[in-house]
């Protein structure tokens, strides 16, 4: 039996183990099992590997996206390199693990099928990435490569960040892609969003939610109520998951 799972902490939010359970039980998948694995600390992963030598592969969620890469052997140079932050882990037969960032793929992959949709280009569009955790860092990288001009705003901000309270009526005019990256809004906190200042959103913005529990989140919710198109993170979920397992399933290591 070939052991999957996901690891983070708490892990309550997370529907991981139901998708790739239905998705073995619909493609008659019956040599494969998916679990999770809440670990308090990022240093039990080692212990997990050694104790379940039929695991093959791992999702990574809050809080260990950048805390499990000096536990694992290589990064994806085209994802997890680049971004600094890892959500997908293969196992190898010999043992050794290999990061990647499915949610790059997923997020890139979702707002390009929403923009086109809507008759939207990326490279005319600027974007505000609320939030600098891992998940930032995924979108920024997508952004990057899809030639949108974007800034990052968060609590504590970097150099060449910029401070919520630091968005203007122009800024916002600006820049009509919103992106929240923070967990702000997720279940059971459903209250909490982004502080931004919402009257100035209009029916020019679009908003996108990475959070998809619950698929409205207050974000998107006070988002709409100015006239904004909105979008939540559950397509890019579906999508990760996807590439994730595609990875977890390609054969051994080509160089």
């Amino acid at each position: 039996m070939n052991l999957f799972g996901l690891i983070g902490y708490p892990l309550s939010h997370s529907f991981s183990k139901q998708y790739f359970s239905e998705k073995f039980l619909r493609e008659g998948i019956l040599n494969c099992r998916y679990e999770l694995f809440p670990l308090e600390s990022v240093e039990a992963l080692l212990p997990l590997l050694q104790s379940k030598p039929n695991l093959r592969g791992l999702n990574v969620t809050i809080p260990y996206k950048q805390a499990v890469i000096p536990y694992l052997d290589d990064l994806d140079r085209q994802t997890a390199a680049r971004i600094g932050a890892v959500n997908t882990i293969k196992r190898y037969e010999d043992g050794s693990t290999k990061g990647y960032n499915t949610d790059y793929y997923g997020f890139k992959t979702s707002l390009e099928e929403w923009l086109e949709r809507r008759g939207e280009s990326c490279k005319d569009l600027k974007a505000l990435v609320l939030g600098n955790g891992g998940a930032a860092k995924a979108v920024t990288t997508a952004l990057d490569d899809l030639q949108t001009d974007y800034r990052v705003v968060s609590r504590t901000p970097r150099e060449h960040e910029l401070a919520y309270g630091d968005l203007t009526l122009d800024i916002l005019s600006d820049f009509r892609l919103l992106i929240n990256t923070t967990p702000l809004g997720m279940s059971p906190n459903l209250d909490s969003c982004p502080p931004i200042p919402y009257t100035f959103i209009s029916n020019k913005h679009l908003l996108y939610d990475l959070v998809y529990n619950p698929a409205e989140t207050t974000f998107l919710k006070k988002g709409a109520q100015q006239g904004a198109a909105t979008m939540n993170g559950l397509n890019m979920l579906y999508l990760q998951a996807e590439k994730s397992w595609s990875i977890w399933n390609e054969a051994d290591r080509e160089e």
